[in-house]
């Protein structure tokens, strides 16, 4: 058996990760937690609203690739830590793209037998507006999905 848990590194995905230990250490089961690279979008602050598309740009700044890669390799070590505490064989990765297509399009490719994910994310409050990647993560998987509260 081998499970795939997804981590934004939220205390929801490290719940997530706890609670796939549980499960895949009396079952021998082998473990993989990933972290999907997706560039955040940062606020440069101010008082004054966007107006225009050049107040945007100004304002608006977009993470780079790279800092958003060492942001996940920075959680896949906390993850790792947890991991080398368990009597599970594991590895950690990164994706790339949308999270909950490119965790149930790698949990399919790959054959894992579950996958785990947090029930919130860090970003809850996109999430409310946009959807829970949880939520879209049920929907797309081909492989059983276990959301953790």
């Amino acid at each position: 058996m081998k499970y795939l848990v997804a981590t934004d590194g939220s205390s929801e995905s490290m719940d997530a990760l706890e609670r796939c230990l549980e499960i895949a250490e009396p079952l021998g089961a082998y473990v993989e937690v990933v972290h999907v690279v997706q560039p955040e979008l940062h606020d440069l602050g101010g008082v004054e609203s966007v107006e225009s598309a050049v107040d945007a740009r100004e304002k608006l700044v977009f993470e780079s690739v790279s800092d958003a890669e060492d942001r996940g390799l920075d959680l896949l070590e906390e993850a790792e830590a947890v991991l080398a505490d368990s009597d599970v064989g594991y590895d950690t990765g990164l994706l790339y793209g949308d999270p909950a297509p490119a965790i149930a399009d790698y949990a399919e490719e790959e054959g894992f037998d579950g996958v785990f994910v947090g029930h919130k994310g860090r970003s809850e409050r996109m999430e409310y507006h946009l959807g829970s990647v949880a939520a879209d993560l049920v929907q797309r998987a081909t492989v059983p999905v276990t959301v953790v509260r």
